[in-house]
């Protein structure tokens, strides 16, 4: 679990993140979660959209994935969401 210190650092991060990862009418698959994590491990902190289509909202789609693979969720705003996982190998971001 993060602290409101941390998660507000690693908001402030994300403001220059692209959005790497599109929630469409698919919706929350395992093979989006897969691809999620995969790129949790390689980056830490990963941005995503939630398209209109999906039926989702972008803090159930966080929450869905969050829950799937153990990541924690930094912020949703809009249809944008940011997760962020402690890499096992290579670790940037110091908490």
């Amino acid at each position: 679990m993060i602290t409101s210190k941390q998660r507000a650092y690693l908001r402030s991060l994300s403001q220059s993140l692209d959005t790497i990862f599109q929630i469409g009418k698919g919706g929350v698959t395992e093979e989006i979660c897969t691809q999620i994590d995969n790129a949790l491990e390689a980056r830490e902190l990963i941005k995503a959209r939630v398209l209109d289509n999906s039926g989702y909202s972008a803090r159930e789609a966080a929450g869905e994935i969050a829950d799937a693979i153990g990541c924690e969720v930094v912020s949703c705003v809009g249809s944008k969401f940011v997760l962020y996982k402690e890499s096992k190998k290579k670790k940037r971001i110091e908490l």
